[in-house]
This record gives C-alpha cells, structure tokens and sequence, in this order.
C-alpha cells in the first residue's frame, strides 16, 4: 500500500463527510507517517513501511476488540469498524496451506533438521508482513513433528 492511496482514500471519505471512516483511515495514515519519521524516511516512505504499519494497528485493533467487555457494545461496534476499514487496506495475509507450501519448497533443507529455532528465524525473514507470526509458528511446529 501506498501511502499517497492512504491520503486518497482519507480525503475521499472527508468529501463525502464519513467522520468514523476519515477517522480510521487517518490512523493508519498517521501511524504510516511516524513510523517513516522513526525508520529515517521522512519523505519517501517505502511501502513495506507502510504495510508494515497497518499490520500493527490490525493487530492492535484484533487486541482491543478481544479485551472490550461484552456490555459495552458501543465501544466493541467501533472497534468492529476500524478493523473493517483496517482490513480494507492491509495487505493479503497467507493462510497456513500457503504458508506450508513456502515453507516446503524453500526451507527444506532446514525441516530435515528439526531445529524450531533455525527455521523460524529462516521462515520470519522471507513471510514478514505476509503471514501472520503466531500462524507460521503453528506450522513450523506442525512440520517439525
């Protein structure tokens, strides 16, 4: 995703006076910013920054809406809408099928040696950002059996 997207989407929702969307997307917009002011990248804010800043506040949204009480559905329905518009966005995440397909035709060689540690630390560094970490430790685990 492209943050100059991000600012499109931000002020098509601000013309058409949709304040909970322009809301969500400005979060997404803001984190994106800072996390390429944090990384060095003020002005050009490469895309996998980008992603990798909606990733966060997916998760971060995921937390909120598992940690809301039940009676407050007030504040559970606005979480519910910030992950949709979130979601919107964010990119394509593999699901554990893909994810064991990767594994299989590129760490191989590191299966056969069992060692969790080694191909979590291989497999992290090529699916960052494409699958979701908890996911891809369940399958590591699931192939070193």
């Amino acid at each position: 995703m492209q943050l100059q997207e991000l600012q499109k989407a931000m002020i098509a929702a601000m013309k058409a006076k949709d304040k909970a969307r322009k809301d969500a997307i400005s979060t997404l917009y803001g984190s994106a910013k800072q996390l390429g002011i944090d990384k060095g990248c003020r002005e050009d804010i490469p895309e996998d920054l980008v992603n990798q800043a909606i990733l966060a506040e997916v998760k971060a949204v995921k937390e909120q809406i598992e940690t809301c009480p039940a009676d407050r559905t007030e504040l559970m329905d606005e979480f519910k809408f910030k992950l949709s518009v979130f979601e919107e966005f964010a990119p394509k995440q593999l699901n554990a099928e893909e994810i064991e397909a990767v594994i299989k035709e590129k760490f191989s060689d590191l299966i056969a040696s069992g060692n969790k540690g080694a191909i979590m630390k291989s497999v992290m560094g090529e699916l960052k950002g494409k699958a979701d970490g908890k996911l891809i430790n369940q399958v590591v685990a699931k192939l070193t059996k």
